[in-house]
């Protein structure tokens, strides 16, 4: 058979295939971002050359449903992976990336709290009633999952970054909120991302500017700030907190320390899914790609994330980027086989509740 054509890319024994005349790479243990509403040529040639496992939208990405399919085909035909994972941060409130007047307006988390309080069983409704819409949504325009339920529990003087993208200041009524919620998300065929674990709630900071520094104690951690994640521990997916507890690693944030990754979150929480970091361009972070990128990686994390979709960063995390391990790929595995075809649901109903909510 005479040899393709094209760029050879040669890290290790990394070549194990063709695509569009290129020999490509295994698959790397990191999601990126893109610039804009389409793959440029030169995103595409990234994509090729360094294969991310997944990739994650923002609103600068998002202007309309066929330009949207149309970007997320190019990424997928770029990595010559028809299924690869596409996430997006669709909360609802302030982080919700594709929105009116082309799409619905969702509640914050906490509305779904601050009904609780009058109608428990009217509340748990309609977040799972919302959670399917936001589900078709998304799966409409080709998404697999969508970075939510936020299981942070806010304290009183904490930075607003958290604030009312909680559910409640309750764990109780976070977990059992939560659970409503994904369940419409996953009944609609889009997977959760828990986040940001093992809890941001008493963040002092914004982590996408300054590093913030928790002084509760370990006792008050394990009894507050890790109860959601813990309850919810058996969800496929998770985001780290760029957030230093003093009390467990003095030194490193919760994304870049062994002990916050390979006891607090693996062992005390019990997570055994897919470890997302948080976007590693956030300013909590200090040094290089590189460095941040290896020493997420030794602190035990699955998959490196980068958003801003800024090139020179990209090829950073890309180098610096490891192809799947045997368990990294069996977690992501797992993770993406909990996808189901959509279920039929009440729209109706689900539209009444939203803008019962919306109005309310």
């Amino acid at each position: 058979m005479p040899q393709e054509k094209g760029i050879a890319w040669s890290v290790g024994n990394d070549i194990v295939g063709t695509f569009g005349g290129l020999l490509k790479l295994k698959i790397r243990a990191f999601i990126s971002g893109c610039a804009g509403t389409v793959v440029t040529d030169d995103e595409a040639r990234f994509f090729a050359e360094f294969n991310p496992w997944g990739l994650i939208l923002f609103k600068r990405n998002c202007e309309a449903p066929e330009q949207i399919r149309s970007l997320i085909a190019s990424y997928r035909k770029a990595v010559d992976r028809p299924d690869a994972p596409v996430f997006v941060d669709q909360e609802g409130g302030r982080v919700q990336r594709i929105g009116p007047p082309v799409w619905r307006k969702y509640p914050e988390a906490r509305k779904f709290g601050n009904l609780y309080q009058i109608n428990p069983s009217l509340a748990l409704r309609a977040a799972r009633n919302i959670g399917r819409l936001m589900a078709s949504e998304l799966y409409d325009l080709g998404f697999t999952s969508s970075c939510l339920p936020v299981l942070d529990v806010p304290q009183s003087d904490s930075h607003d970054v958290i604030g009312n993208r909680a559910y409640d200041t309750r764990q109780e009524r976070i977990i059992i909120l939560a659970n409503a919620h994904i369940a419409g998300l996953m009944e609609g065929g889009i997977l959760p991302v828990m986040k940001h674990v093992p809890g941001h709630g008493r963040a002092l900071v914004d982590s996408h500017h300054d590093l913030p520094m928790v002084t509760a104690s370990r006792h008050d951690l394990e009894h507050s700030d890790f109860v959601p994640f813990t309850a919810l521990a058996d969800l496929p997916m998770a985001m780290t907190a760029h957030v230093i507890y003093h009390a467990i690693d003095a030194q490193n944030p919760a994304t870049l320390s062994r002990k916050i990754v390979r006891h607090v979150i693996r062992k005390v929480i019990g997570f055994n899914g897919l470890l997302i970091t948080d976007d590693l361009s956030m300013k909590a972070l200090s040094g290089s790609f590189a460095q941040k990128s290896q020493m997420a990686y030794d602190a035990g994390v699955d998959m490196l994330l980068h958003c801003n979709g800024v090139m020179a960063e990209m090829r950073e995390v890309g180098l610096a980027a490891t192809e799947l391990s045997p368990k990294t790929a069996r977690r992501a595995k797992a993770a993406l086989k909990l996808r189901r075809k959509p279920q039929p649901f009440d729209e109706k109903q689900a539209v009444d509740d939203l803008e019962a909510l919306m109005t309310g």
